[in-house]
């Protein structure tokens, strides 16, 4: 990993795609959060992240890589979030009226994701994801797991999804 300049700082992320995920560390500005990071990103064209360790499912079973650095293409990026146990303050304020939370179950690739999304108590959760014009939404509470990998299981209080890219169910 290169030096880091005085301005900034790195934490572990996780990053999802339709055929991997990839655990590594990025560099960011002291004072980004980087959390919500990928909603402020500026147009960047990937993801660059050091010491990456990558699961790919490609075929079966999956398969696992290291590599000192990685750019995963910021179009395939479909999740994100921070390596528990980093966590940052949530990106809502609790306070706010007409707003609900709701449990949703996600599929990010080959992720199932129970978690809680936060939307208009004037709409159905259908009503909002059609009008939703976000890059990014921000998921809440989320268990994950992989029928592929049996002893993968994750708590994070955040993360974020495309929406475009993944599908919601309701239990």
């Amino acid at each position: 990993m290169r030096a880091l300049a005085s301005d900034e700082k790195t934490a572990m992320v996780m990053v999802y795609t339709n055929s991997m995920l990839v655990r590594g560390e990025m560099i960011a500005k002291e004072n980004t959060r980087v959390s919500i990071w990928p909603r402020t990103q500026g147009g960047a064209n990937f993801f660059h992240l050091f010491n990456p360790q990558v699961i790919s499912f490609g075929g079966t079973p999956p398969k696992s890589f290291a590599f000192a650095e990685i750019f995963v293409p910021t179009t395939q990026v479909i999740g994100f979030h921070l390596v528990p146990p980093l966590q940052e303050p949530m990106d809502y304020d609790a306070s706010e009226t007409n707003r609900v939370i709701q449990p949703v179950e996600i599929l990010v690739g080959t992720f199932l994701m129970k978690a809680h999304i936060r939307v208009s108590a004037q709409a159905e959760l259908a009503t909002s994801l059609d009008v939703m014009r976000a890059a990014w939404v921000s998921i809440y509470d989320a268990d994950i797991s992989n029928p592929y990998l049996p002893q993968f299981s994750l708590h994070v209080p955040m993360l974020l999804v495309n929406p475009n890219q993944v599908s919601f169910g309701m239990a």
